[in-house]
């Protein structure tokens, strides 16, 4: 079965930016509350903006510079001192590679990546899940993502927050969201 073509227009590097819905949707499903997050594929901030009501400290970067993060490239940059959680939208095309750095960016922390659904399915990303300790959750949202509010397109992928934590143990679950949206009657796709 192959996806239709949702109408969207390709972004250079992947600039996709999260609605608040969608950066919600993971806040219930933290094991704990972090308390120094790195966004490291901002944007224009949207997702940071959301994470900071949180009550956290955010630094937000990006590989592209603007006055919203400051511009750096998340694959070679230094780590930075203190940080405890990792949570953004990478770029697809480097979607390993953000997890994998994100991994040795947070000590005992948190790295919560929103990805496609399947992206736990290649073969070759295995280690990062079943075969990885700090795998703990998979969050996937019931409702698709709308990019770009303006559009004429429609959402043709399914994504999920795929959370990775030190501290967990025992086996990891499966879950559903948004909640909030669902109870409040909102249009939710198939």
């Amino acid at each position: 079965m192959s996806q239709r073509d949702s109408g969207y227009e390709r972004k250079e590097r992947d600039l996709y930016e999260t609605p608040a819905w969608a950066t919600e949707a993971l806040r219930p499903h933290l094991p704990r509350m972090p308390k120094f997050i790195w966004e490291p594929a901002a944007g224009t901030g949207k997702m940071s903006r959301v994470l900071e009501t949180w009550g956290c400290r955010v630094v937000s970067s990006d590989i592209e510079p603007n006055q919203l993060c400051y511009p750096a490239d998340f694959l070679k940059c230094p780590i930075h001192d203190g940080v405890d959680a990792v949570i953004t939208n990478p770029p697809y095309e480097l979607a390993t590679e953000f997890v994998q750095r994100a991994l040795g960016s947070v000590g005992r922390g948190i790295v919560a990546m929103l990805l496609r659904t399947d992206f736990d399915h290649a073969k070759t990303r295995q280690y990062l899940f079943g075969g990885h300790r700090a795998f703990a959750k998979k969050v996937v949202l019931t409702k698709r993502i709308k990019w770009f509010e303006d559009s004429k397109g429609q959402p043709s992928f399914n994504h999920a927050w795929f959370i990775w934590d030190w501290q967990h143990e025992g086996p990891p679950t499966l879950a559903y969201g948004p909640s909030q949206a669902l109870a409040q009657g909102e249009d939710v796709h198939d």
